[in-house]
């Protein structure tokens, strides 16, 4: 009776022998299968799951590397910045020292040359003067000659016409 519950429409040929057979085939099966099968599929899985989270941890450490290399980047190109515009002021004040020492230098040599254009004037001017004398003595004792018809010393002639001449200067 157990056979017809359990194999219903079945042959009478089916006994429980052989599902007995069977099921002792089956757990055998399922036991090759654990130890065969099984143990390197679950290996295969745990070995591709810390595959894929040792890559996760690689990921995330090259995300926080490129977060790093990046400030740190950031930071040498604000410092760049900074040392460029540093070095353009200290060029601009650098230019404006410059031209100012320029303008003092220009200042300073065209003082120089009105000075020494001022000795120079009057270098000549006194050296005018001199020879206007010289010229005048040489024409009044020329003159006083042909008038007395007669001739005065040299000397005494220029030193009087000196006279004459520092007398007409004072007035």
């Amino acid at each position: 009776m157990l056979n017809q519950v359990f194999f219903a429409g079945a042959s009478d040929g089916l006994a429980l022998g052989n599902m007995l057979f069977l099921l002792i085939a089956f757990v055998i099966l399922m036991l090759l299968l654990k130890k065969f099968a099984w143990g390197p599929v679950v290996k295969m899985m745990d070995e591709r799951a810390n595959k894929v989270a040792h890559d996760l941890d690689s990921a995330e450490d090259a995300r926080q590397q490129a977060e790093k290399l990046s400030k740190e980047r950031q930071e040498q190109l604000t410092a760049a910045r900074t040392d460029a515009n540093k070095i353009v002021a200290d060029a601009k004040k650098s230019a404006d020292a410059q031209g100012k020492q320029i303008v003092a230098d220009a200042q300073t040599n065209a003082q120089t040359l009105k000075d020494r254009a001022a000795t120079q004037i009057e270098q000549d001017r006194s050296e005018a003067m001199t020879s206007a004398k010289n010229d005048v003595a040489d024409l009044s004792v020329t003159i006083a000659q042909k008038i007395i018809q007669k001739e005065l010393k040299l000397d005494d002639q220029k030193a009087l016409i000196d006279a004459y001449i520092d007398g007409l200067g004072e007035k």
